[in-house]
């Protein structure tokens, strides 16, 4: 089935260039708004692009890497025989959203010398220092796919968690900052009845206070994941081509209080949990109640199954049938479609539904970077993208991938 185009603009990233980012020591790339296609071995460099790109919006970026860990390191030890640290990055673009450009930059800020702060992530628009990271949400939202979300449905509920949140970044920007908000309340929490014997030595208002910051944040996080999933559902059951529809849904306590009860009264319930659960908390370390505990359970409608009872290939089509999903919806609502970052994403996809994947990117009008050792693979985009060969750091752009393996492999 050939997709119909979805009437949109999209973000792209006309220009990137990185400073000691990962291998890349100085690097400037010029693209346009196509797909752009990164090819070569192993250990070139492709990936640290999409993760540099992912800084662009807010996060962690796709590793999830501390800030420490993503700068360049130089060879060698240091005078006292330690491996060298890592020295500050910076990623800078220019990209345009809907016909208008915005310069964005970040990177590591080095703490003063002498002290005890950390190095801290700055963020600049057009010259401006931001506030904070969450404003990058205003101009770029991005997605992405990379080999070790394979296991995703097999594996613990954290990252799926994460996955589902960073979907609804993109049609409400507050929930990121309301699920910091949340996270910050909880830590601080979980510190104090740690130091106050389980919060009987503590100031009952602070420790009340933080409990109160806790229920608000918390029912509106997941509130905001019941309103975007019965959004999803609708485009997910439409389906992708040859890619499954999938059925998602959100299982969590506060999640189940809010089938039932308005967001007040869920939160009245949040509190009294809190409060009631000070002492086993204070015994596990960690707070047993909230929204933190939520995890999203996704079923292949037409089996009827568990994605988690699925192969690994069934698992593979439907994340990426969801993140399709996500992108045509996001399309249809904001009229912007989103960066798609897709790490190693052909190589495991058998032809028909590679070439689907790459029409429904096309049509979109999505700005999709995808990686892959095998040129041939995406032959099928012709010139609908820009291609690059990576090697050892460094960029070679190509007019098109050799078609030859690929028309070969057809006869």
């Amino acid at each position: 089935m050939t997709p119909q185009p979805v009437a949109a603009a999209n973000i792209a990233v006309t220009r990137l260039i990185l400073t000691d980012f990962r291998c890349y020591e100085s690097l400037r790339l010029d693209l346009d708004a196509r797909p752009v296609v990164l090819t070569g071995p192993n250990g070139a460099g492709k990936t640290n692009l999409l993760e540099a790109v992912s800084f662009l919006a807010p996060g962690r970026g796709l590793r999830r890497a501390q800030l420490s860990d993503i700068g360049r390191r130089e060879a060698g030890v240091d005078p006292a025989g330690h491996d060298k640290a890592a020295i500050p990055w910076a990623v800078a673009a220019t990209v345009t959203v809907d016909g208008e450009t915005v310069e964005i930059g970040t990177g590591v800020v080095a703490a003063p010398p002498g002290g005890n702060q950390p190095n801290r992530r700055a963020v600049r628009i057009d010259g401006a220092d931001a506030p904070s990271q969450s404003v990058l949400g205003e101009w770029v939202h991005a997605i992405w796919l990379t080999p070790e979300m394979d296991r995703l449905f097999s594996e613990g509920a954290s990252e799926r968690r994460r996955f589902i949140d960073r979907l609804v970044f993109g049609f409400d920007a507050a929930h990121a900052e309301c699920l910091t908000g949340y996270e910050r309340s909880m830590r601080e929490r979980a510190r104090l009845l740690r130091d106050s014997r389980g919060g009987r030595g503590a100031d009952p208002s602070w420790l009340g206070a933080l409990e109160d910051r806790m229920a608000r944040a918390g029912v509106a996080v997941a509130a905001a994941r019941l309103a975007f999933v019965a959004r999803m559902n609708v485009a997910c059951k439409l389906g992708v081509g040859p890619f499954p529809a999938a059925d998602l849904r959100i299982d969590g306590e506060i999640e189940t209080l809010l089938e039932t009860l308005p967001a007040l009264d869920a939160e009245d319930r949040v509190r009294f949990a809190l409060a009631a659960n000070r002492a086993r908390d204070t015994e596990a370390g960690r707070s047993t109640f909230g929204a933190h505990r939520s995890d999203l359970i996704c079923r292949h409608v037409v089996k009827n199954v568990a994605a988690r009872q699925c192969s690994t290939g069934e698992q593979k089509a439907l994340l990426i049938s969801i993140v399709l999903a996500n992108m045509r919806l996001q399309a249809l609502e904001r009229g912007i479609a989103p960066i798609l970052l897709f790490d190693e994403i052909a190589a495991h996809l058998d032809e028909e539904r590679r070439e689907a994947l790459f029409d429904e990117i096309c049509a979109s009008g999505a700005q999709a970077w995808m990686t892959g050792t095998d040129e041939a693979l995406f032959t099928p985009l012709a010139d609908r993208a820009s291609y690059i060969r990576v090697s050892d750091a460094q960029l070679n752009a190509l007019s098109r991938p050799n078609a030859l393996p690929y028309l070969n492999s057809l006869l």
